[in-house]
């Protein structure tokens, strides 16, 4: 039976690098009735971080206080006064449905819940799967919280999993993760914590992604036990697959550290797609978020094959998922036979994306971000040398820099715009935070060749983008090569919308349209419609992604002469990337 307009809602929950989102979506169509953001407090204070260790942490109450405002404020917008509503962030009446009397009216037709996160995020945790920074005595140790995405501290530790997989003399457990571990992910963060801090090592009972936290979080999980662990999270990042049980053995394990096959022990062997209940909402988050209690909440994914669904993947479709960094996710027919390997990439996976279909995902592990250290280095002398400005101008001192900074990159993008391809002699390599696919390596480096007095600001912006576009070609080159072939290529996300230069310099180096979503939040989106299905309001993910998705809203044609100049630019990036990694790489 088609639902009605205004007859169900569902909440959307994504939590970014640097904020969460809460959209509240009409069930029937995907239409956003309201939309809450709030950005992590501490996060942006800089606290327990130190970018020149690589080293990036995020404290649970930052995602707990976050979610909370955030939730609050979508019900508070949904159930404004207007009956307005956002349809992918334009206003339009909601018509069929009267004018909601208020949030607690709204909050009724809320029917399920479903949350996505960063990835590879894990935390230690006690037995009843609570962080251990929600200790007041480990309160303030940054290895007691949540490892970003994008800590690279565990490098080394990365290595020796990659070492001790291929030397053990039993099974590659690599081998579905595209054959090489990556600093990103979960069992080379705990080893680097274990071995580092022995205070955290002994109080820790469990390690929990942070996908995994928040449905047991809402659902009142108090045993860990209890703990619905993802298949997501598990399958791309912690080495787990069916085929040998599970994750890999105590065994393999306690050669790396003796703790690890411990904790290993605390994770259970099943693992759940984002399509299946975690549990309901427990009473006391219902009361603190306005919601009824026992709203279905879905077991948590990554926000990367969460936005996948929310961008309309299928397969052929590469889902291109462009922030400060880029996901890029595929889906494939599961195998009647032995599933092909895959190198190179960031794993396959069954369940992952799509229930009953393999998830592939690659990426870059510096995107948006080359940009805003690009931004940042500018903008430098301003930051640093605030005596030049006068005295007692303060706070409309620190705006104007705030707007200054702001100006920066949109300035960059027009002038970068009239810069021919390959004019300015320069050859960028996007390894900036290390390389994530094609062959994990965070040891590695950016760098740029061709720089000359005559280099100025505008060239290298350009430079910095066509680099960020080769890195996408050699992820579809790879894909290709190991047969798993692009047919479409599809992109979302704040870069996605906000850079036509990004975009039509990426269409023109891959050679192949690339179609933008207009969903400003395909993550939280997506998060919506595995929310319906869990509340059984579709029989299943591609149902509710049919009636749920979000139109295109442009699509970038490539130009042929400039792909045929790129080609040429693309072999010397090739060329710079083997000299660098020759050069720089960890050697075994």
């Amino acid at each position: 039976m088609k639902l009605e307009k205004g007859e169900a809602f569902v909440l959307g929950i994504d939590f970014g690098t640097d904020s969460v989102r809460a959209v509240i979506a009409d069930a029937a169509d995907g239409v956003f009735a309201g939309s809450g953001v709030r950005h992590y407090a501490r996060w942006a204070e800089g606290k327990y971080c130190e970018p020149r260790e690589n080293r990036f942490r995020q404290h649970p109450l930052d995602y707990i206080e976050s979610m909370e405002m955030a939730v609050k404020a979508a019900i508070q917008e949904a159930a404004g006064a207007s009956g307005a509503a956002a349809v992918f962030g334009a206003p339009v009446a909601v018509f069929g449905a009267p004018v909601m009397a208020g949030a607690q009216s709204l909050a009724s037709r809320i029917r399920g819940i479903a949350v996505d996160t960063t990835g590879s995020t894990p935390c230690f945790a006690d037995a009843a799967g609570r962080p251990l920074a929600l200790d007041p005595a480990f309160a303030e140790d940054p290895d007691a919280m949540f490892i970003l995405w994008k800590d690279h501290t565990a490098v080394a530790e990365a290595e020796r999993v990659n070492a001790l997989a291929r030397a053990w003399g039993g099974e590659d457990f690599t081998k579905y993760e595209g054959g090489v571990y990556s600093s990103e992910w979960f069992w080379a963060k705990a080893l680097k914590i274990l071995e580092s801090n022995p205070r955290v090592a002994a109080k820790a009972f469990t390690i929990i992604e942070h996908c995994d936290w928040v449905p047991a979080l809402l659902t009142g999980v108090k045993d860990i036990k209890a703990l619905k662990r993802s298949r997501c999270a598990s399958g791309h990042k912690a080495m787990w697959h069916a085929s040998w049980g599970g994750y890999p053995p105590g065994e393999f394990l306690a050669r790396l550290h003796p703790r690890l096959a411990e904790l290993a022990s605390t994770l259970g062997g099943d693992t759940y797609t984002a399509a299946e209940p975690a549990g309901l909402l427990d009473g006391s988050w219902a009361a603190r978020l306005g919601l009824p209690a026992g709203i279905p909440v879905a077991v948590g994914a990554f926000d990367a094959h969460i936005g996948a669904v929310g961008g309309d993947v299928v397969p052929g479709t590469l889902l291109k998922i462009m922030g400060t960094s880029t996901c890029d996710i595929m889906v494939g027919e599961r195998p009647a036979c032995d599933e092909h390997l895959v190198a190179g990439i960031c794993g396959q996976v069954d369940g992952s994306v799509l229930p009953g279909m393999i998830g592939y995902e690659a990426g870059q592990s510096a995107f948006g971000d080359i940009f805003a250290w690009f931004r940042n280095l500018l903008a430098w002398p301003l930051r640093a040398m605030p005596e030049i400005f006068e005295d007692g101008i303060g706070q409309k001192r620190d705006k104007a820099l705030d707007a200054f900074e702001e100006a920066i990159l949109p300035a960059l993008e027009r002038a970068a715009a009239r810069v021919e391809p390959g004019a300015a002699g320069l050859v960028s390599l996007d390894w900036l935070n290390g390389r994530r696919t094609p062959d994990a390596n965070q040891a590695l480096s950016g760098a740029i060749i061709g720089l000359s007095l005559g280099t100025d600001a505008p060239s290298l912006y350009r430079s910095l983008v066509e680099a960020a576009a080769f890195g996408s070609r050699a992820i579809v080159e790879r894909l290709a090569s190991e047969g798993v072939a692009v047919e479409r290529v599809a992109a979302i996300g704040g870069v996605a919308r906000k850079s036509p230069l990004i975009m039509q310099i990426s269409a023109d180096v891959l050679g192949m349209p690339i179609a933008v979503t207009s969903s400003d939040q395909s993550c939280a989106l997506g998060a919506a419609m595995f929310a319906a299905v869990v509340a059984g309001l579709y029989p299943d993910v591609l149902a509710a992604q049919k009636a749920m998705r979000a139109p295109t809203e442009r699509v970038y044609e490539p130009d042929p002469a400039r792909k045929a100049t790129y080609d040429d630019i693309y072999l010397k990036y090739k060329a710079l990337g083997d000299f660098v990694e020759r050069t720089t790489a960890i050697k075994e």
